[in-house]
This record gives C-alpha cells, structure tokens and sequence, in this order.
C-alpha cells in the first residue's frame, strides 16, 4: 500500500531530453570497426544482466510479480524464510559484480543510468540486510498478516486457472506463517523486537482475521462475483475449495499466529519508542534516513529544518484563521477540534467525498499534463480488518497491464471522530493527480526496462503526491476555507513529521511528547494523531520523505521557472518529472537541469 506505488509518445521525448557528453557525441568508429563491436557487445551484456536480475525478481517475490499484473507465478508465494533472505543478499552480492564489470564508456546516457539505479538498489539492499529487518516483519501498518489477507485484492479472477491459483496460495498460507513466527523467534534471539503496544494491535488484528464468519473473511471475496464465463460446476466446486481452505487451513493458522504474538511475542516487545533502542539502531535509523530520502541530510539537520518549516506555515495558518475571525491558531483550533460539523457523519459521506474530489480532478488533468495514464482510478472502501489502525486512505496501484485499476482506499472506520478538513488535499494525493498519475504513468513508459517503471523511491513518489496537494489549488479548488485550511494543515502535517520521527528515533522523545507537539501545532482530531505517531514509531524514516520530495520538486520547478521565463509550460515540467520514472533526488535534480537545458534549446 502507499500512503505506502507508482498522449503523444513522450517516451520517445524523454531519451532526447537526456543530454549527450562530449566523449558521447564525438564521430562513431565505423560500422564494422572493433570498438563498435564492443560497443554493441556491452551494451547487449548490460540488457541482459538487467533482464536476467528482473526475471529473478519476479520469481524470487511472485507476489511482486502479481502486483505488477505479471500471473506467471500467481500459484506461489514468497519465501519468507531467513534461509531466503540471506540467499538474496548474496545474489545481490554477486549481481553488484556483474554490474560493476560492464563498462558503459559510450553508452547512451540513458542506458548507463539504467547500470547506475541498478547497481543503486543492489547496493541497498546487501546494505539493509545487516539489519535483519526480516527478524521485525509485523507491526500494525504493515506485515504479513495483512499482505497475505490483502491477496485477493491483487491477484486476476477471470478464469478457472486464476481461482485455482488463488487456493494454492490459500493451501501455502499457514508455511508462509509459520515462515513469519520462526523469524519473529529469531527477532526475540536477537532482541530485534518492535515496541510492545503495536505487536498488541497486531496480535488484535490476527485475531480479528481469524474470527470472522466464512462469508465476511477476506480470503473467500473472489467467491461473492464469478466471472459468467465460469460454469456452474466449476462455481460450486471452486467454492467448495476455498471455503474449506479457508475454514480449515487459513483462519486456524491465523488463530495460531494470533496466540504466538499475543502470549509469546508481545510480551517481550521493547518499550521505548525510538529505532535507537535496538542494537544498531543509530546506524538502522541513518540508513532508514538515507533509503528513505534519497539524501545525505542527517536526522538532526532534518530536524532543525522541520522546526523551521512549521514556523513558516504557521504563519499562513494564523493569517487563514484571522480572515475567520480568529486571533490566534490555538482558539482556532480549539474551535475545529469542538465543532461537530467539522467532522464525519457517516461512512457514505466520507467515502462520497472522496469520489466527488476524484470526479472533479479528473476534468482538470489536461491543464496540468501533456501525458495521461491509460489505467483506471477507482475509489473503494479500505478493508474492515486494517482500518482501525490505518490512515484516512491510502493507494493501491493499478496492474501495468491495465486489469487491475488504481484504488483509493478509504478509511471508513469511525467516522464521527474524524475531521473532514484535509480529506480534499488527501484525494488530490492518494488519487489524482498524485500517486494514481506517478505511478500508472511509470508503468507506461515501453522505453525503460522493468525494474525501473516498478521502482519505489519513497522521496519521489510521496513528494510528487504532496506537491500534487497544492495542484488541487492551482487549478480552482479549495474553495471552501475550512477545505483551504485542512490542505495547509497537511503542509503542517507532513512539516511536523521531519520534527517527530527524527525527535523518536533520534533525540529519544516519548511517544506523549510526539502528541503533544501534534496538538500544539495542528487541528488533527485525537484518532488521526495517535494514528500518525503509531505509524511514524513503527516505520523510521519512511515519513521524511514527503516533505523533503515535495521541497525538491517545488525547488526545481522554480528553478526551471526562472530559467525558462515566458517559455517554462507547466504541463511540459510535470511531463519531465513524471516521464523518466522513479528516481532518487538527485537524480531528479539532474534530470531537470538537462530538460531545461534541452528546452533553451528550442
């Protein structure tokens, strides 16, 4: 899940755009000459490697490969066994040698950049693997007790073969758990433990998964719609099936899971708050900040520039609130907390608002850019057994091959105690224009290899989805200044998060001090609150990355602005930020300074 993924050929535009070195556009050897050989030799070597490592991606994790909308191993599910995890590190180990050794001297830009995100990625993950992260695979965010009851939102039920495949994955589910509990006993070998309040919503949320009367439970949804291409013996015998698989085999192993965590895990969860309390954790957090980022910041100049950033939006909220007839923000935020008015009436009227948002955002999309993705953006109800410890919503992405639509999921869970105000700003960033157009155009894109249109760079995608936030305002809406204020209330919230998840994590704050700089400097009701600090403790860094990746891309398309004067289109701009893919910040940067470079040109 993203907060976890993500027209005229402007592919084609996009390898232009890359500028060509000097070395690059000195005369070419000769057709038949040995250094065009090699030249040709090592590019095909590079395309290979790249090839060969995605293939074995998709068959090391073919639940990655379904997400994509690739149903080759459909029937499978990961290895989720140390034993797996470790074998990957090493393969990661031995690809950074292949990588290394094909020399990209007169490669076209493009390509050696494809060598460089590649090298990128194996880098990290031999990096991440120090840090067992497999020895703390369950928090109440995410987890495979929730990936694994997610599965039939993901997986194609058009035919006999794609049920069939969904009930031996339902028959692999309790290995997969019992794959999850050895490593969480080796997280208690280890003293690799999450804190021991969010192993207690996770124990809730197995249980929760486990109880469920057969016609409610996640794991028999693909039997409520059959295709009416499937015949009525095969409709009775699937259903046979999968209710006895998941009657017998998935919600005892649910249950079982549920006790592990509940009497033998939990109890032992750590109680402070921070990543600075495991073994390693200082470096842990810095990695975190790191990957997370994309960015060589430290978490205390990522502090210091959150305390400076909420100063500033401060200020845009105190003038918001004086036109309201506030004198200051504490009176008005009083005030929004205590409205009744100002919060959910019914489930319906949340998720309706956030379908009228989608509905008219997407009339505004051809003012904002040349490029628009093919894949559908359908708004749907967040699954029951997650929402209580969910977000207000979040996305899924659709399948690159167009069978499964883009989602926002929207949080239903108890809505009388949740504030409407942001719940435009957020359409405009789990939708469109934000990680809906990021992510489907990426999939879109035939000129860049596979690994780099299902990239997940958390500082491009979350940025790119902030900064779309603010689109929502250039193109008319935010009307209503409640709506206005909720949208600066998510600059605030997301400025906040650079302060609280470095103060956790690096400065040692107590989860109380997280709420209360939340209450001193926003309106966010109690739930959403705790929801946040709940998120930000269990999942370092990953938080950081909104802010910083919106600031990135604001700061580029200012600089584009100024060097391009009357001749800067905003549509092109966001063309050239969406139409190389996924990449890092700097990466970004660089990219943009050669679009505007390519655009002076004309």
């Amino acid at each position: 899940m993203f907060s976890d993924h993500r027209v005229l050929p402007v592919w084609m535009l996009t390898l232009a755009l890359v500028p060509i070195s000097p070395a690059q556009q000195a005369a070419p050897a000769p057709p038949h000459s040995a250094a065009t050989a090699s030249l040709a030799a090592r590019r095909a070597q590079l395309r290979e490697a790249i090839e060969q490592e995605w293939q074995y991606r998709l068959k090391t994790y073919p639940e990655l490969a379904t997400a994509i909308g690739d149903p080759r191993y459909n029937d499978r599910l990961d290895d989720r066994s140390a034993a797996a995890r470790e074998q990957d590190t090493q393969h990661a180990r031995e690809e950074i040698r292949i990588f290394t050794s094909i020399d990209t001297q007169g490669f076209p830009e493009h390509e050696a950049l494809n060598k460089t995100l590649m090298l990128r990625q194996l880098h990290d993950r031999v990096q991440s693997a120090q840090f067992r992260s497999w020895e703390m695979p369950v928090n109440q965010l995410n987890g495979d007790h929730l990936e694994l009851a997610a599965l039939a939102s993901q997986m194609p039920f058009r035919t006999v073969k794609d049920y069939e495949n969904y009930l031996a994955r339902l028959h692999a589910i309790p290995h997969a758990l019992d794959q999850v509990t050895a490593n969480m006993r080796l997280g208690l070998r280890d003293r690799l433990m999450p804190p021991k309040y969010l192993l207690e919503k996770v124990a809730s949320q197995a249980e929760d998964i486990a109880t469920k009367p057969l016609a409610a439970s996640p794991f028999t949804a693909p039997l409520k719609k059959f295709p009416a291409t499937i015949s009525a013996p095969d409709r009775q015998r699937l259903t046979h099936a999968i209710e006895a698989a998941v009657q017998y085999e998935v919600e005892p192993a649910y249950a079982k899971f549920a006790a592990f965590v509940r009497n033998d895990y939990a109890p032992h969860g750590r109680t402070e708050y921070g990543v600075w309390a495991l073994q390693n954790g200082a470096g842990q957090y810095r990695f975190a900040v790191r990957h997370m980022t994309t960015t060589d910041l430290t978490p205390d100049q990522i502090h210091t520039m959150g305390l400076k950033q909420v100063a500033e939006i401060d200020a845009q909220m105190l003038k918001l609130a004086e036109s309201l007839g506030y004198h200051d923000l504490k009176s008005f935020n009083e005030h929004i907390r205590n409205d009744q008015d100002l919060y959910g009436k019914s489930s319906q009227q949340v998720f309706d608002l956030y379908q009228h948002y989608t509905d008219q955002m997407y009339a505004k999309l051809p003012q904002l850019f040349g490029h628009l993705p093919k894949t559908r953006l359908e708004v749907v109800p967040m699954e029951a057994y997650r929402a209580p410890d969910a977000v207000p919503a979040d996305y899924s992405p659709g399948a690159g091959d167009g069978s499964r639509p883009g989602r926002i999921n929207v949080n239903e869970y108890d809505p009388t105690h949740r504030l409407l105000l942001n719940v435009e700003a957020i359409a405009y960033h789990e939708g469109i224009p934000g990680h809906h157009m990021q992510f489907s155009i990426a999939q879109e894109l035939p000129a860049l290899p596979a690994f780099r249109r299902f990239s997940e760079y958390n500082a491009y995608s979350e940025g790119w989805a902030f900064y779309a936030e603010r689109l929502g305002k250039e193109a008319g809406f935010y009307q209503d200044p409640y709506s206005e204020y909720g949208r600066l209330e998510n600059e605030m919230w997301r400025s906040v998060r650079l302060v609280v998840d470095t103060g956790v994590h690096e400065k040692h704050w107590s989860r109380q001090q997280m709420i209360d700089f939340f209450h001193q400097h926003t309106a966010m009701d109690d739930k959403n609150i705790e929801t946040e600090v709940d998120r930000y403790i269990a999942w370092p860094g990953q938080a950081l990355a909104y802010k910083l990746g919106q600031m990135k891309i604001l700061e580029l398309r200012e600089r584009a602005r100024q060097a391009l004067g009357n001749r800067f289109d905003l549509r092109a701009f966001h063309d050239a930020v969406l139409d190389e893919g996924p990449l890092p910040l700097d990466m970004l940067d660089a990219r943009i300074d050669a679009w505007i470079a390519q655009q002076k040109k004309k």
